[in-house]
């Protein structure tokens, strides 16, 4: 069993579970940019990458307007109501 804490409360850590791996990418994958600099340039070349790895998928693009606060509702809604995987782009 793997514990994943969530880093926005210490004091009072969330227990998650992992979600169980896809045999293969298809579906719609979402690339979430968190709005820190160079993250669009890693999730510019993963969108590449998957074109040609998974062509059946379709890949949508996200982007937070800040990575100081969390994403707003309204977003993680609609990634999630689109999206069958996300990968989230953390770059400095």
């Amino acid at each position: 069993m793997v514990t994943i804490l969530d880093p926005t409360n210490e004091t009072r850590p969330v227990e998650r579970q992992i979600t169980a791996r896809a045999d293969a990418l298809r579906g719609t994958i979402g690339l979430l940019d968190i709005s820190k600099p160079r993250g669009s340039v890693l999730l510019d070349e993963l969108e590449r990458i998957l074109g040609e790895r998974a062509p059946e998928a379709a890949v949508k693009r996200y982007r937070k307007p800040t990575f100081a606060k969390p994403c707003p509702d309204a977003l993680r809604a609609e990634i999630r109501d689109a999206c069958d995987l996300v990968v989230e782009g953390l770059a400095d």
